[in-house]
């Protein structure tokens, strides 16, 4: 029995028992086999756990539950392992509980715009399944390949579709969890309406495997689009995006799906080090927006809506170039520069993360004031400001000066994100709007929300998990 092991409480006798629930197999104690569930990704927390488990069915989950409550074990949740703020990695000996193998696509009912999936089935698998039924699952994100249901909803993931259909919480009617006595919460009809009394799934999803581990889910589809119009646009100024998204929402109305943006610095990053990529536009831009919108029915609506949109935005100085798709396979070449950022950064060295929110009518502004911050406290670090304009989202990063030593950059992490808070507070917005709050932001959550929040959240906490044994120490 390993030192992890002991620290948590996790005998002899009981490693014995959980092995014998999951099968031996599937419960992992060697350090080699255990390192791809313990290390996150960019390598910024790597954990140690006294035990992995695999568990294959939610019946299986409960088990666990019920002998880590009965003994007081810790147990951390974890779905695909592409969390950003550190929530799914066990730091203490707790016992790691992968929801990996629960991939079962359980329903898929095109007629009533829904599906019942289990939570270790990645995002594009469960984009695949809706597809195969003529339905679309609108979630999106850079990781689909990777990361999971239970994830995705745990942390109430955005991505890039959130304009035109919710976060994940507006996905979802319906969630199977596992509590932390190993009781079930069997709820996965699949209602539109249904007012009997509190909306349980709601206090699960974005809880981040604090309050249970969802083990299934059953998710809106919506109408699978015909025709799809992107564009590539350069812009003079960020405070043209402002402009240009509120025409284009103005024209385009519900089939406007996507408004990104990216300054020049973001496209050159992506340019010099993903292959296959190309600038689209032959003359640079200070800050460029990727707009899509989708149709029903191929009737070229999409496209001529968008030609429009920007011939409009051209005459009003709004856009000083564009390169509208004329095939999908350029159309994605448009989305891969988008999707590349986060791959891209790691080989420029050490980089600040943050995934806010403010106004949109505020975002310009927004990132004047977090510039100037940042530069107050490391003059030659390099912002890179890039996102989700349509929701308001910033995903303000910072890589740190070329001439810079990483780690020196590193032990500025912390004057660098409370600067960055800094100016999110005061445009109204919030520190975290889809990575979640986990290990990195727990310090500056409990700085910035009010004592009552707080209180209110430590009650909702103590009554689904008295004895703490879920993810501790994550969001509080």
């Amino acid at each position: 029995m390993s030192d992890h092991a002991a620290a948590a409480g996790l005998t002899p006798p009981i490693l014995e028992r959980l092995a014998a629930i999951v099968g031996r197999e599937h419960a992992l104690t060697d350090p080699d086999q255990q390192l791809p569930y313990l290390r996150e990704w960019r390598d910024l927390y790597q954990g140690r756990a006294g035990v992995v488990l695999r568990p294959g069915t939610t019946g299986q989950v409960a088990e666990i539950m019920r002998l880590a409550h009965a003994h007081a074990i810790p147990v951390v949740p974890q779905a695909g392992n592409t969390g950003l703020v550190g929530g799914q990695i066990p730091f203490n000996g707790e016992i790691l509980l992968s929801v990996a193998r629960l991939q079962r696509v359980r329903a898929l009912d095109a007629a009533g715009y829904s599906m019942t999936v289990e939570a270790g089935l990645t995002l594009a698998a469960a984009q695949a399944a809706a597809a195969s039924v003529g339905r679309l699952f609108p979630l999106s994100l850079a990781s689909e390949g990777g990361c999971q249901i239970g994830g995705n909803l745990a942390s109430n993931a955005g991505g890039v579709g959130v304009l035109a259909y919710g976060t994940a919480r507006q996905l979802v009617l319906g969630l199977e969890v596992v509590l932390a006595d190993g009781r079930l919460v069997p709820g996965l009809a699949a209602l539109k309406k249904d007012n009997t009394g509190y909306d349980l799934k709601d206090l699960f999803i974005g809880s981040e495997g604090t309050l249970g581990i969802i083990t299934a889910a059953t998710l809106r589809l919506f109408p699978k689009p015909i025709e799809q119009a992107t564009a590539f646009v350069a812009l003079p100024e960020l405070a043209a995006a402002l402009a240009l998204f509120a025409a284009a929402q103005a024209a385009a109305g519900a089939s406007l799906t996507a408004f990104e943006f990216m300054p020049r610095r973001v496209l050159e990053v992506v340019l010099r080090h993903i292959a296959g990529t190309r600038d689209p536009l032959a003359v640079p831009g200070a800050w460029y927006a990727l707009i899509e919108l989708s149709g029903l029915a191929a009737d070229g609506l999409a496209q001529r809506t968008l030609e429009d949109i920007l011939m409009g935005a051209q005459e009003k100085g709004l856009v000083t170039d564009a390169a509208l798709a004329t095939s999908l396979s350029q159309a994605r070449a448009f989305w891969r520069l988008r999707e590349a950022i986060s791959e891209a950064q790691k080989f420029e060295g050490g980089s600040v993360k943050n995934d806010v929110s403010v106004p949109i009518a505020k975002i310009p502004a927004f990132i004047d004031r977090a510039d100037a911050l940042i530069r107050a406290v490391c003059p030659e670090a390099r912002p890179l400001a890039f996102g989700h304009f349509g929701d308001g989202n910033v995903h303000y990063n910072i890589l740190q000066p070329l001439e810079m030593p990483t780690a020196a950059f590193l032990e500025l992490w912390r004057p660098l994100q409370d600067a960055v808070n800094a100016a999110v507070l005061a445009f109204g917005g919030s520190i975290s709007a889809e990575h979640g709050i986990g290990v990195m932001k727990r310090e500056a959550l409990a700085r910035m929300k009010s004592p009552v929040e707080l209180e209110l959240m430590r009650a909702i906490k103590a009554a689904f998990d008295p004895k703490g044994i879920l993810n501790p120490g994550k969001v509080l």
